[in-house]
């Protein structure tokens, strides 16, 4: 998974700027929620969903209650704001270690984990997939000749792979990043120098950064300490979060950066297979795992996070406001810290699928598919099953036309493309930082749709507690939000009709925007194929005009899932 799509808190997305040149705030800040708002009305580039949800007022129309699965790093079950909103299945009585639904998955209340064990053992961290990669086929292709025309597609695409990871692990790719490794060490040493400190001078271990800034220290040195990091965590948008928990994540960016340059002559741990013990080469082998869908704070952190800006409870006078106003959200722990495994993802969709989603949020991603082939069934059973899918485009500032994310829409067989799938870039508002988020990736082809993905306030672990956080991972779920909206309100659409309503209607900012990876000024439609930001009040308008061909493809159970959904 790329970096700032689940680093926590922290997403260190800028980090060697802020290393070398710390970061500069806005003098005007986006408030809480902006990502709502409506630029006329407000002064903020959000989605206009209040006044979404007055058009279909104005047309009496009713919700009626759409499933979206996210399938993410786990969520926390008991939020104040998420609780209400959690698919239940219907077919389980919770607790009594019968697969009473017999659907091959004992107690799934909440959804499923794919990363735990039968015995209740759970991965956390894992490693990258170029490096599983690179070492599992290394003696199949290291130092051979190959001749590439008499390789068949499947075989071309694997030494294909093989050999960009070889490069990126092991080779003169690998090489460009180890001065940076040094530098962001070093960096981290003297923020942990500095912190001990600051909690002196300030006599206290655990400050925010809101407290940081408003201590006014006399001494040179501390307040050299304290532009430092208090600059870093202004820029990373963490000024709510605590010096313990912002270095701590500071930390494991440390060691994973580390482990990937450990990567070339070292095999990685196999941790997945450590805890979950199936075969993983035969996908039949697919009843493993547990229903712990959090596991801990903070492994379940980026999936709350992400279930919160889809659909935490609206008007409740808590927190924040989801985009969906009538959706329950459906949990599948599949994407650890580190990279996914693909067999995960395709067990993770199709379950999906078969419970009754119309929505599946997937806000994570690789360069490197192994198992492409699995994870393209999976799409095309979804997109039989009437399915949409909505992915995140990446933080790499990279552009994607030429460059690999996976999973992506392309199916590896015959190259069409999936027409259940939405990808998504992070656009921002001038106030934070310009129309287009700075790391996001970008594709005139690739890349459908940018959503708000800067300063994205929204729940997380802790029962009680909200922060902000940022990445085409927060842009992917406003987006699934949307589309559940439209499909609540508008509930014969299809999937390929909501796809089509949420980029028709999507609103250029009316000037250049920055190219992320480039920093030139350029037309929107230079960095995705509509040009433009999605608007749910537009949204809602085109849908009003259209006739449903949705066929209700889905098993009859997601008729009879809802229905007892509504009258919960």
């Amino acid at each position: 998974m790329n970096n700032i799509m689940k680093r926590s808190a922290l997403l260190f997305t800028l980090i060697l700027t802020f290393a070398f040149s710390f970061g500069q705030t806005d003098k005007k800040t986006t408030p809480k929620g902006w990502h709502l708002m409506d630029e006329a009305t407000d002064g903020y580039f959000g989605i206009s969903t209040d006044k979404a949800y007055d058009f279909v007022k104005s047309k009496k129309l009713k919700s009626n209650t759409v499933i979206v699965a996210v399938i993410d790093s786990g969520v926390d079950t008991l939020h104040e704001d998420l609780k209400s909103i959690l698919w239940k299945n219907p077919g389980e009585i919770p607790g009594n270690g019968i697969d009473d639904d017999k659907n091959g998955y004992v107690d799934d209340v909440y959804g499923w984990n794919f990363l735990g064990g039968k015995d209740g053992e759970n991965v956390e961290k894992d490693s990258y997939e170029a490096a599983r990669v690179y070492h599992n086929l290394k003696e199949k292709y290291d130092g051979k000749e190959i001749d590439k025309n008499s390789l068949s597609p499947d075989e071309l695409f694997e030494y294909e792979m093989w050999k960009r990871a070889e490069a990126e692990v092991a080779g003169s790719d690998s090489k460009t990043n180890s001065f940076d490794l040094i530098m962001i060490k070093r960096f981290y040493n003297t923020c942990l120098k500095n912190d001990s400190l600051l909690q002196i001078a300030m006599g206290k271990e655990k400050y925010t950064g809101k407290e940081l800034g408003a201590f006014e220290p006399e001494d040179a040195e501390l307040k050299k300490a304290k532009k430092m990091l208090y600059d870093l965590m202004a820029g990373n948008d963490a000024l709510e979060t605590t010096n313990e928990e912002f270095l701590e994540g500071f930390g494991d960016y440390v060691s994973s950066e580390e482990s990937k340059a450990e990567a070339g002559s070292k095999a990685p741990e196999n941790y997945r297979d450590e805890v979950v013990k199936d075969n993983y080469s035969d996908f039949n082998d697919k009843f493993y795992g547990n229903n712990n869908v959090m596991v801990s704070n903070k492994a379940a952190l980026h999936g709350t996070h992400v279930s919160g800006i889809i659909a935490a409870a609206r008007d409740n006078k808590l927190g924040m406001d989801g985009v969906a106003d009538n959706v329950r959200i459906m949990s599948l722990r599949a994407v650890p810290d580190g990279d996914e495994h693909d067999k995960d993802i395709a067990l993770a969709i199709r379950y999906a699928v078969d419970n009754g989603a119309r929505v599946i949020n997937m806000s994570f991603g690789k360069s490197f598919s192994p198992e492409k082939k699995w994870v393209d069934d999976a799409v095309k059973y979804a997109e039989s099953k009437g399915v949409l899918l909505v992915h995140a485009a990446g933080n790499d500032a990279k552009d994607l036309d030429n460059s690999f994310n996976y999973p992506s829409s392309t199916y590896l067989a015959d190259g069409k493309k999936a027409t259940n799938w939405i990808t998504v870039g992070a656009s921002g508002d001038p106030t934070a930082g310009g129309y287009t988020a700075s790391f996001s990736n970008y594709g005139k082809k690739e890349v459908d749709v940018f959503a708000p993905g800067v300063k994205i306030y929204s729940t997380v672990p802790g029962g009680d507690t909200y922060s902000s956080l940022q990445g085409t991972s927060m842009a992917s779920p406003v987006v699934a939000g949307l589309a559940a909206f439209i499909m609540e309100y508008f509930p014969t659409l299809s999937a390929q009709q909501v796809k089509m309503v949420i980029e028709k209607s999507a609103q250029p900012t009316g000037e250049k925007v920055k190219n992320p990876g480039t920093g030139e000024m350029v037309d929107f439609s230079e960095l995705s194929r509509t040009g433009g930001i999605v608007n749910a009040y537009e949204a809602a308008k085109l849908a009003s005009t259209l006739k449903g061909e949705w066929k209700d493809a889905q098993p009859q159970k997601t008729k009879s899932t809802i229905k007892k959904l509504d009258k919960n």
